[in-house]
């Protein structure tokens, strides 16, 4: 397995707002798509704030000859309106979906039919049966939200059993987290595979402001150096370049079924890994 092209590899793009936007993340397609990716999957906003964008960029990945997977969110949203999403993205040829429960917009009430994404997830085997790969989130280090890692653990076997067929986890830099959330997921008898997300690090501020906001980690010896670098970019982007290829390494070699990267629209630091990985 010491050779990523044999490791599948996937990424993860957000609509752009702006027709520049659109532009940029085109060119950056194109050069991810060298590295002959499984998917590429697009976000959706908070209460399906961005759809129109988000079906947009599906179209644009589907017609330049590659697999697309939607975000799909049932924060807000109505069986009558997810089943219309589905009918559109089956009519567009896409094949895959990553269903989330999604973030409440601000100002905006629970609403909506779906309580979890359990729910979702029933719904579209329910309505569509087999036609939809899904996908679903995966917590390695604990939902910012959930009670306690048990609770936490038993809200992901619910969306397993509901029918979902793998599994992307948030971003984290503890290998150890991975591993240990995968054998509990083994001990559970669930047999989907669990694939591990990668943020790279190109910006101590925008890492720091992810991670509180989504719960992930800063290992204590990251973020002290990530904070000695101050604002000397090129020293934040080696050392993150390190770190994150360093971390795909040690997922690889424990037999991770996949390596999927938020890209945050840009190609540099995902080439550059994965160069590194062979």
């Amino acid at each position: 397995m010491s050779d990523t092209s044999k490791t599948p590899l996937s990424f993860e793009f957000f609509p752009p707002k702006t027709p520049e936007g659109v532009e940029k993340l085109r060119l950056v397609r194109q050069k991810l798509y060298a590295l002959k990716p499984e998917f590429c999957s697009v976000t959706f906003g908070a209460g399906g704030s961005t759809q129109e964008g988000t079906f947009t960029a599906v179209r644009d990945i589907l017609a330049e000859g590659q697999r697309a997977a939607s975000h799909l969110s049932c924060i807000g949203a109505t069986r009558a309106t997810v089943a219309s999403q589905l009918a559109t993205l089956k009519a567009m040829g896409v094949t895959r979906l990553v269903t989330l429960r999604g973030d409440l917009p601000s100002g905006y009430g629970t609403g909506g039919e779906f309580q979890y994404a359990s729910d979702l997830v029933s719904f579209i085997r329910a309505e569509t049966g087999d036609d939809f790969h899904i996908e679903v989130a995966a917590y390695p280090e604990v939902h910012p939200q959930a009670k306690s890692p048990a609770s936490d653990l038993q809200a992901f076997a619910t969306k397993v059993r509901a029918g979902a067929n793998s599994a992307i986890t948030q971003y984290f830099y503890n290998a150890d987290a991975y591993f240990r959330f995968v054998e509990e997921v083994d001990a559970l008898g669930l047999s989907v595979p669990v694939v591990p997300g990668f943020m790279p690090i190109t910006s101590s501020m925008q890492l720091m402001r992810f991670s509180d906001a989504c719960g992930a980690e800063i290992p204590r010896w990251i973020r002290l150096r990530l904070q000695s670098y101050g604002d000397d970019s090129a020293s934040i982007k080696a050392f993150g370049l390190d770190v994150v290829t360093d971390l795909c390494e040690q997922l690889r070699a424990g037999g991770a079924p996949g390596l999927h990267f938020y890209s945050m629209n840009q190609s540099a630091a995902i080439l550059e890994i994965c160069r590194r990985l062979g």
